[in-house]
């Protein structure tokens, strides 16, 4: 999605391919569609970019997708620090994964997957675009990720909505971990506020409600929206200031 290819290293042990899609913003339903449909294999891993999986992931997508054909799965997501020494071994390709287990931390939102191999998830409002995994056939029975979906926000809480609709069941997957690299965050994305505006009305458009109530909600103590009366109205954008006033410190990790 970014407008230079980024750079494969050679040697790889397994084949990587590279596909651009336009669009800006960011166009993350429309991407994961395009990847879904050139995809050989029966089984189907999403990563977002900052997130780097351990050496488990694909045996226990194998083993899950065997064990519940027609589940999607989540794994555990552990965040880490700003970048810093050691975590790479001396060749600087291999990644040490025992530095990012000690490194990582839960989300304190999300289930502790610790001596969990599958469990059932009764809301696919948890489905996290982060790292999940399910069969082709379950991506193309929902249909996909609805394209119109563009820039921050609300695509994948409509995937969950378009699967729980064709059958699927939504788990936690224990056995391996996906490690999300640090970067700034904003609280709330006021950077985003255009995008998460706009695909929240297409949302309530498609289902009938409201979804990222948690950011809606801030946006309205602040002054900027107006949900009375079922409808979102802009009542100013957010300044410059505002936005940079989000900015989190290093030391936060959770988005």
């Amino acid at each position: 999605m970014q407008d230079d290819p980024p750079q494969v290293p050679d040697g790889c042990p397994f084949i990587i391919r590279c596909i651009h899609v336009e669009g800006e913003p960011m166009p993350l339903a429309a991407a994961r569609n395009r990847a879904a449909t050139a995809a050989h294999g029966d089984l189907l891993a999403f990563l977002d970019v900052d997130c780097i999986p351990d050496e488990h992931l694909v045996k226990r997508a194998i083993e899950a997708i065997h064990e519940v054909p027609h589940g999607v799965f989540l794994p555990e997501v552990r965040y880490l620090p700003g970048a810093r020494r050691g975590w790479l071994e001396s060749d600087g390709r291999t990644t040490d994964y025992a530095s990012l287990q000690w490194a990582g931390r839960r989300h304190p939102a999300k289930r502790d997957l610790t001596n969990v191999s599958i469990e059932p998830i009764g809301d696919f409002g948890e489905l996290w675009g982060l790292a999940f995994i399910l069969a082709k056939s379950t991506w193309t029975a929902a249909g996909g990720m609805d394209e119109e979906y563009v820039g921050y926000g609300a695509e994948e809480t409509d995937f969950g909505r378009r699967l729980e609709g064709c059958g699927a069941e939504l788990f936690w997957l224990g056995g391996t971990i996906c490690y999300h690299q640090h970067h700034v965050v904003h609280k709330p994305p006021l950077q985003h506020f255009e995008s998460i505006v706009r695909n929240a009305r297409l949302f309530r458009r498609r289902w009938g409600e409201w979804c990222m109530d948690y950011w809606l909600d801030d946006f309205e103590r602040r002054g900027l929206v107006d949900r009375s009366g079922g409808e979102l109205r802009v009542l100013r954008p957010p300044t410059p200031a505002e936005i940079n006033a989000t900015e989190q410190g290093p030391h936060v990790r959770f988005s």
